[in-house]
């Protein structure tokens, strides 16, 4: 169904505000994330106030990016917490990313449990062409830079990637099928783009491929968030 399919950042300066945003649309979205807002200020114990409030999954957008030995530490202790999914950045390095799934998968097994999903940022929906070649000083194409990413996530051993929905089919027909792909930059027609740079509609990018959606604003903002999360699943459907 579309509603599992989308994914509601819970980016809000308090965890009543995200307790109360995941009671609200728990049976109308799939997964929640939370993020480095929310962390830093409610601290660690959020995640078990949101699964309280119904969050079944949850999507931990940390961003790791370290070197080898530190992200491995942190993925054991995240992958400790039940989370249903975390990312790196593909930045980081093979090496990194490697190091980042083999130790949650490790952490879990220890304890028993699921392991947590772990996905590579591609190339943030916020970078465009010329800040990729002109401020990051990296050549080429954005596209070329995120399939480039995407090879190496899975080459790594990772689960998918986090990747803007202009790059879906690149990265499916580079990846295959069974690659997960959670794309942000999503908007319903007549939206505001905000900050994002690469968006499309979420029927589209469901067409393309994407498993999973990131769409904030949208619903969050929406005078009826439910109401807007409905309308949403049904595009997509």
């Amino acid at each position: 169904m579309g509603k599992e399919k989308i994914v509601i950042p819970l980016d809000v300066d308090s965890s009543e505000k995200a307790v109360d945003l995941v009671k609200k649309l728990k049976d109308d979205v799939g997964v929640f994330k939370v993020g480095l807002e929310l962390i830093n200020i409610a601290g660690l114990d959020i995640f078990d106030k949101v699964k309280a409030a119904g969050a079944d999954k949850i999507f931990y957008d940390c961003k790791l990016h370290d070197i080898p030995n530190t992200v491995a530490g942190a993925s054991r202790a995240i992958a400790k917490m039940g989370i249903w999914l975390f990312n790196v950045h593909c930045a980081g390095g093979f090496a990194m990313m490697k190091a980042a799934k083999d130790a949650a998968d490790e952490s879990a097994d220890k304890l028993g449990i699921a392991p947590p999903k772990v996905i590579g940022v591609t190339i943030l929906t916020s970078i465009d062409q010329s800040i990729l070649n002109d401020q990051m000083h990296v050549q080429g194409t954005v596209a070329d830079q995120v399939v480039h990413f995407a090879k190496l996530t899975k080459e790594a051993g990772l689960d998918g990637v986090v990747a803007s929905p202009h790059e879906i089919e690149l990265i499916r027909k580079a990846c295959g099928e069974d690659f997960m792909i959670v794309t942000p930059g999503v908007r319903p027609a007549g939206s505001e783009i905000g900050d994002q740079k690469r968006v499309m509609t979420p029927g589209e990018a469901v067409r393309k491929g994407a498993d999973y959606l990131v769409i904030g604003r949208p619903i969050v903002k929406a005078d009826d968030p439910v109401a807007a999360a409905r309308a949403i699943a049904c595009e997509m459907n």
